[in-house]
């Protein structure tokens, strides 16, 4: 295992991070926790992963009925006495309870996210603390200044986001610059092969701006991993056997991005599922790469990927099987620029 810096923060974290959002029992009650696993199980997995060099877990108040997901890995935490062990990362923002104020990122709500959070995961500090989306409706500076008192007060080390746009990012940034507050030091977005529209903005202000990337959905629901074919029905039981996720997948450029990967796979001996973790693991703006497992067996295939060097001419391959229209200004933009 690799570790790299947070961004441009001080602390190391695995160059893959093992994502909890499958921690607990299924719930078909909660729209983030469709498939899941029994507490032992996942406890299991954590020790795996630790055991192979992972420091780095990420979670979120969301995640399983009345936050599960952190219950879950708070026990871990108990049982195992080994909270040091590990760089945790957990996120706030989306619908908990009830009542007017079930949602946001208002200091009000922040401060009671904080303290819940930490409740669930029997922890005296919260290492990355992120916003889970924007919230156009609280000023950014009081969700900056709530952050900041949470920072101070030790019971968080650094803050992140998930899912801004990029002027509200940039925005954002320049408020925490400009009245000395805390800042976001990593983003945690969507990112894979299939989905590049970070590369649009996103990966060229988190270069400039010493922000780490963390993709969220690196196999892009599974189907990266190679275990889909063209013209068969994805099985019910998979997270893209869903009729919403299956009709977005289910196109002629995913496949043929499918078949590249898969070409690369079998030259370097590998899984779909390693390589397409390499692809992301190559790109310098990332800092680590959120994966989940629901097994000791899916684990080690998806760290396999950490050992696993792809060459220029196979990053390339990749590149150009994924690449995907900038559209206006971007393209405009660029063939001005070599016109002129």
């Amino acid at each position: 295992m690799q570790y790299r810096n947070l961004g441009s923060s001080g602390v190391r974290v695995s160059t893959l991070c093992l994502g909890a959002m499958t921690f607990g029992e299924a719930d078909e009650k909660s729209f983030m926790h469709k498939a899941g696993m029994d507490e032992a199980t996942a406890h299991g997995v954590i020790d795996r992963a630790l055991d192979r060099g992972v420091n780095f877990i990420d979670t979120a108040d969301v995640y399983g009925q009345d936050g599960l997901s952190e219950r879950v890995l708070g026990n871990w935490f108990e049982q195992r006495k080994s909270r040091d062990k590990v760089v945790l990362a957990t996120k706030f923002r989306f619908t908990m309870g009830d009542g007017p104020n079930k949602s946001g990122a208002s200091r009000y709500r922040i401060v009671k996210c904080c303290e819940d959070s930490l409740r669930r995961l029997k922890t005296d500090r919260i290492d990355l603390y992120q916003i889970h989306m924007q919230d156009i409706t609280v000023p950014e500076e009081e969700t900056l200044r709530a952050l900041d008192d949470l920072v101070s007060a030790g019971k968080v080390n650094y803050v992140g986001c998930s899912n801004y746009t990029a002027y509200r990012l940039m925005d954002s940034l320049w408020r925490s610059k400009t009245s000395h507050r805390v800042a976001y030091v990593a983003l945690q977005a969507q990112y894979n092969l299939l989905v590049r529209d970070l590369e649009r903005e996103h990966v060229s202000l988190c270069r400039d701006t010493g922000l780490g990337i963390l993709p969220w959905s690196p196999l892009a629901g599974g189907f990266l991993t190679g275990k889909f074919e063209r013209g068969q029905k994805f099985e019910e039981g998979a997270r893209l056997g869903q009729k919403d996720r299956s009709a977005r997948y289910d196109v002629e450029r995913n496949w043929q991005i499918l078949d590249a990967v898969k070409v690369v796979a079998k030259e370097v001996n590998a899984t779909p599922a390693a390589v397409s973790l390499a692809w992301l693991l190559a790109k310098p703006h990332v800092s680590s790469v959120i994966f989940g497992a629901r097994s000791n067996e899916q684990l080690d295939l998806n760290l396999a990927a950490a050992d696993l060097a792809l060459s220029a001419s196979h990053m390339e391959a990749l590149d150009k099987a994924s690449a995907q229209p900038l559209g206006y200004p971007y393209e405009f933009i660029s063939a001005t620029q070599k016109a002129w």
